[in-house]
């Protein structure tokens, strides 16, 4: 049997990875567009270890996130990667929000999360001394750890274990007769199944196999300051607010990094490429995309304010600071130095919403994973079991 995966992530690289383990006799090739692996979603984020406090009960993403946690710890310590259980601090800093506080404390509890602790301001001091609020939650569990650490490890398992990977293999075309041809700009290959894995371009490429799914991706840009190294002592892990449960995105946050700083965000806003890490990066045909789709234009009509509140934001250091001082009111302007960004590939269906749980199509001889968003990294390992369960026999022959 053999098995293509395309996309060269954290998610198909563990694939990959757990298809060898699980069906050594297994022929997998892994095609990767970048010259590397993990140069996207996987390469841009914070780092953290997300335990499964934010899902809702029963669904994928809490189910995985519980278990990938547990795994990705486990094999952090197998391969020598760095990582750190530092624990977070969730705090409610304006009345309203806290029941939605206590909602979350029992939605971790139901999700299984160990060592769930509510806390008093006085409380919060103890973890984080110099963060403010009304209330907060404990997550023991939460750490940080290094992604593109581990998907060079995950390279060197799939590859000591007789897998293949071809970097610089950008898929053009997809034709399924009773095998898969897959054109790319490295060469061609067969594949008795596919599996799809592409992150910001999973839409384009489910399409190019044909999958007739109508979710699109649509990019949203995460942009992040770093507090001063002289200032990086007033957040000494993780700082998270309580996210409003009607959006995907956690809000402006403190996240200590693995290989030491602080880094401070990120805000939400429309990005104009789907690689598109700097503000001025624009693609014409992502844009076009993107601008075309009644499904976005739907969203933006139903969440109008936090669209401007975003866009402002990202234009506004004092704005994003006064966000920031919310959690730590100590936090000056001149704290700030610019930071990194990454890009959300969030799947929007027609009707506008931002779908919020991992989602997974299935066509005759492929399987599309068509919305990873966090804790996708973390989950990883959970994810690609949860993918090799689904296709089944399809990929063992």
């Amino acid at each position: 049997m053999r098995v293509a995966i395309i996309g060269g992530g954290i998610v198909g690289l563990a694939t990959a990875r757990q298809l060898l383990e699980r069906h050594p006799a297994t022929k997998v090739l892994v095609l990767e567009k970048e010259i590397a692996p993990g140069q996207h979603q996987t390469g841009h984020n914070s780092g953290v270890l997300h335990c499964g406090l934010y899902y809702t009960p029963g669904s994928a993403r809490a189910r995985l996130a519980v278990t990938g946690v547990r795994r990705m710890v486990e094999f952090c310590e197998q391969h020598g990667v760095a990582y750190d259980l530092c624990g977070k601090t969730v705090i409610a800093t304006e009345p309203e929000e806290i029941p939605r506080l206590h909602a979350l404390f029992e939605r971790g509890i139901a999700n299984g999360l160990n060592g769930l602790k509510l806390l008093s301001p006085e409380q919060i001091h103890e973890y984080e001394p110099h963060a403010a609020g009304l209330a907060g939650i404990r997550v023991p569990e939460e750490g940080i750890t290094d992604y593109p650490h581990v998907c060079a490890e995950m390279v060197k398992e799939i590859c000591g274990w007789g897998g293949e990977i071809r970097f610089s293999s950008e898929v053009k075309k997809l034709r399924r007769r009773t095998t898969w041809s897959i054109e790319t700009s490295s060469g061609a290959y067969e594949a008795d199944f596919l599996i799809t894995c592409a992150g910001l371009h999973c839409d384009r490429v489910g399409r190019k196999a044909g999958s007739g799914e109508r979710t699109k991706i649509v990019p949203f840009r995460g942009e992040y300051y770093l507090l001063k190294p002289e200032r990086q002592y007033l957040a000494r892990n993780l700082i998270y607010p309580v996210p409003d449960p009607k959006f995907p995105f956690l809000g402006v946050h403190f996240t200590r990094l693995i290989h030491g700083g602080v880094e401070c965000g990120p805000n939400a806003v429309l990005a104009f490429a789907r690689e598109g890490y700097r503000k001025g990066d624009f693609s014409l045909r992502d844009t076009v995309e993107t601008l075309t789709y009644p499904g976005f234009w739907r969203f933006f009509l139903r969440y109008p304010k936090m669209c401007w509140d975003e866009l402002k934001r990202s234009y506004s250091k004092e704005l994003f600071c006064r966000s920031l001082q919310r959690l730590v009111p100590e936090i000056r302007l001149q704290d700030l130095a610019p930071g990194g960004s990454g890009v959300r590939a969030q799947a929007m269906p027609p009707n506008g919403e931002l779908m919020q749980d991992f989602y997974f199509a299935r066509q005759e001889g492929a399987l599309h994973v068509l919305n990873a968003p966090s804790p996708a990294a973390t989950a990883s390992l959970a994810i690609a079991d949860e993918i090799l369960n689904m296709a089944g026999s399809a990929v063992i022959g």
